[in-house]
């Protein structure tokens, strides 16, 4: 079994390797490349493997030419298993930064019945300092329930705009990532234009991940347009490797990303075409 997990890994790396040498031809400049590491969860995805093969997976990425990491495991103040500081040492040797991550806490039915969201902003006190500890600029809510109504969604999308600001008064900036379900209609209104218009643009980006957008029938390109300026970082990403399903395209992305704000690139993969 440790075997086959460590086959699978290794093919990851050397798909994201893959991954980011297309990723250069397609933006036909040198930039900064981030990776998500929920892309190389069977390496490092909880505290025991980021604590077995932490260090030397983050050498190899930067040894890669990857810049920066996205993470997307914090719980009970930590960050894959690691004290804030701690986490940002390991990845800064590397010679990479430790520039985002993936990590929400949801309203409770109380909360959202009565607009006072006092408890989970409390949890969003400590998430902000220990992020800020770990030398982070950006959080990023990944996902959402989602709602049944509209006035439902206006509840989150204040929510969202006391998070914002909580993380502006930090120095930190906050978002929201898609997937493919914020582009079903709710009423009569698609949700994700919804929350581009009822969020604070001051406390609220949006992490817009080209592959879910296309995945919903949207076209990433007509959203830059749409809402200029909005979308700070993308998930440059394809169901495997970035072209293997021809349907995102990515030349025109690129074409129209002065359009979009953005500000970083993160590559995930979902899978790749080995197997893993």
């Amino acid at each position: 079994m440790r075997k086959n997990i460590i086959i699978a890994a290794a093919g990851a790396l050397v798909a994201l390797a893959a991954v980011l040498n297309t990723f250069s031809c397609v933006a036909k400049s040198k930039k900064e490349v981030g990776l998500q590491l929920y892309s190389i969860r069977e390496l490092i995805g909880d505290a025991d493997k980021f604590a077995k093969n932490g260090a030397q997976v983050m050498a190899q990425l930067a040894e890669m030419g990857y810049t920066h990491v996205e993470t997307a495991n914090y719980s009970d103040g930590k960050i894959y298993g690691l004290a804030p500081a701690d986490f940002r040492a390991v990845v800064e040797k590397a010679g990479l930064k430790t520039l985002s991550t993936h990590t929400t806490h949801f309203i409770s039915d109380e909360e959202k019945a009565s607009g006072n969201f006092a408890e989970s902003l409390k949890w969003w006190k400590q998430c902000i300092a220990d992020h800020k500890a770990a030398g982070m600029s950006y959080i990023v809510a990944p996902s959402m329930p989602i709602p049944g109504t509209l006035k439902e969604l206006k509840v989150w999308c204040d929510y969202y705009n006391q998070v914002g600001k909580l993380c502006a008064e930090s120095g930190m900036k906050f978002g929201y990532h898609n997937h493919s379900g914020e582009f079903q209609k709710i009423e009569d209104k698609v949700m994700l234009d919804f929350m581009l218009e009822n969020t604070d643009a001051r406390y609220v980006f949006f992490q817009l991940d080209v592959y879910w957008a296309v995945i919903g029938k949207a076209s990433p390109v007509e959203y830059f347009k749409r809402y200029p300026g909005r979308f700070t970082l993308l998930h440059i990403k394809d169901y495997k490797e970035i072209g293997q399903s021809g349907m995102v395209g990515f030349d025109a992305i690129y074409k129209n990303a002065d359009f979009s704000g953005v500000k970083y690139n993160i590559v995930e993969l979902e899978a790749t075409t080995s197997g893993y």
